[in-house]
């Protein structure tokens, strides 16, 4: 990233989890909503199995599957963040049509890259991301007591299926960093 790059610090909040679960952000401001789609799986835990879209000002972003149930999106890999979204923007992000994850986006800040500076980075957040293909909000819901509750009839096989344990509090930043650093880019000075 050359040192005169600009930073977006986006918040992150998947609707309806209680607790809240979020991730802050920060991400080159000229990345393209395609690359921020990549960049908000591997920060929120998820798969990147399902179907996406961003709308922003009330114009929806993502890839057209094809199927014809409605108007196309906007290309996502031909948007640049800095481009839709300024300070105080408010916006959706929606994984999973089926499960329906619905995430809350609000840029904090824009912010100069200082020298050195990699991104994208994830630098807070709470709790861990819901199992992919959990049922949503509610499924997830139902997940954790069963899995709280070892004479739950479903204890057992919903931990096998989670991979034997599952902590929802539990958030590994340094972990998430190591997963989004193939992707990030350095400021630097002589860019």
């Amino acid at each position: 990233m050359a040192s005169s790059q600009r930073i977006h610090q986006l918040k992150v909040v998947l609707r309806g989890a209680r607790p809240p679960i979020w991730r802050r952000l920060q991400v080159p401001s000229d990345m393209t909503l395609a690359e921020l789609h990549r960049v908000i799986q591997v920060a929120m835990g998820w798969q990147d199995c399902h179907l996406h879209q961003f709308e922003i000002a009330g114009v929806t972003y993502g890839v057209d599957d094809g199927e014809g149930w409605g108007p196309a999106p906007e290309d996502e890999g031909r948007t640049r963040l800095d481009r839709v979204a300024g300070r105080g923007t408010r916006f959706t992000y929606e994984y999973d049509f089926g499960d329906s994850w619905e995430h809350a986006i609000t840029v904090e800040d824009v912010l100069d890259a200082e020298e050195g500076t990699t991104c994208p980075v994830c630098v807070a957040g709470k709790r861990a991301c819901p199992p992919e293909d959990c049922g949503g909000v509610w499924g997830y819901e139902g997940f954790l007591a069963a899995v709280a509750d070892p004479g739950h009839e479903e204890h057992d096989g919903l931990l096998e299926w989670a991979g034997g344990q599952f902590d929802p509090e539990f958030l590994d930043l340094a972990a998430v960093n190591r997963a989004l650093a193939p992707a990030g880019r350095r400021s630097d000075s002589r860019a």
